[in-house]
């Protein structure tokens, strides 16, 4: 991996070993440097030594380990690093899109009930926008597009739709249930849910 100081490649955990973000080896270095951070030296599952900056960057590159060069030599990028202080899980709360909303309705027309393809589906304001309705969770729904067009302005009961189920904010989990390895790195299975 080319120019890999500044890709989010290393794992965060806190002080507990939960998995609370990922961030760049630049980043990681920098809290090593620190002494905010320890880099976690993995050989097995069995196997996880957390070690201080000043012996990290002694330590051998082995076959498989991201380097970044410096003056004397390469240092090994640390693929998990621990947080010495930090203890909590930090939530997330996930934004108003049409992604989320597409996720939290499964997919489904909120009026027909339909399966619907990408491109068969928009985003449907119940109140329509034209008429005061907000951008919420609560105002928004996934809907068919030819429903959508039929509905126009109107609100479901005017155009004789009926919602299946009513919308809602999905709630905030913790960071540690959807952060993902993207990269499949080995080391980072032992930390994220699968």
């Amino acid at each position: 991996m080319k120019n890999v100081i500044h890709k989010n490649v290393v794992l965060v955990l806190n002080r507990n070993w939960q998995a609370i973000s990922i961030t760049t080896p630049a980043q990681a270095f920098a809290q090593m440097a620190t002494d905010a951070a320890t880099g976690l030296d993995i050989q097995s599952r069995d196997w996880m030594v957390p070690v201080k900056w000043a012996e990290w960057r002694d330590l051998a590159v082995r076959v498989g380990d991201l380097s970044v060069g410096v003056p004397d030599g390469v240092v090994r990028v640390p693929s998990v690093i621990v947080l010495c202080r930090y203890a909590q899980v930090p939530m997330h709360r996930p934004k108003l899109n049409s992604r989320n909303i597409w996720l939290r309705d499964s997919g489904k027309c909120q009026y027909t009930g339909k399966n619907l393809r990408p491109s068969e589906g928009n985003i449907d304001h119940i109140i329509p926008v034209s008429r005061g309705g907000k951008d919420s969770w609560e105002n928004c729904v996934l809907s068919c597009r030819k429903v959508n067009q039929k509905k126009a302005d109107k609100t479901p009961k005017e155009a004789g739709l009926e919602l299946i189920r009513k919308p809602f904010e999905p709630r905030s989990v913790p960071i540690t249930a959807i952060l993902k390895n993207s990269y499949e790195f080995e080391d980072w299975s032992h930390f994220l849910v699968s």
